[in-house]
């Protein structure tokens, strides 16, 4: 094999290894939101607004549907990381499946040779 085809390997062995380093996932985002009340004379409905929060909400999508889940500060803080975790793991499979290209590539290439 030659060197940069030793250089492919080293890299798809190396993102292998960087996703056993992520913690557990989640799919989605988060938001903190600020929100009024309907109660009258509330000071969320003085001006300018003093509203009510923050609120975290985790927002997915289950079947087609949006689903929102509210969730404790503490729970904002751990979703926070798990979703940070999938979006560094769709980053490594977009690396994987690039560098899985051009280690494919080669190897029909050296097939075909006669």
């Amino acid at each position: 094999m030659a060197t940069n085809g030793r250089a492919h390997h080293t890299r798809y062995a190396a993102l292998k290894r960087a996703v056993l380093t992520l913690g557990p996932i989640r799919r989605g985002s988060l938001v903190r939101r600020f929100m009024p009340c309907d109660k009258p004379g509330c000071c969320c409905q003085a001006s300018p607004p003093e509203l009510h929060g923050p609120y975290y909400q985790w927002t997915r999508k289950v079947r087609g549907k949006t689903v929102t889940v509210r969730l404790t500060r503490e729970e904002a803080h751990l979703f926070e990381e798990w979703i940070s975790n999938g979006r560094q793991l769709d980053r490594i499979v977009a690396q994987m499946e690039a560098v899985s290209l051009r280690i494919t590539q080669r190897l029909v290439k050296q097939r075909r040779k006669p």
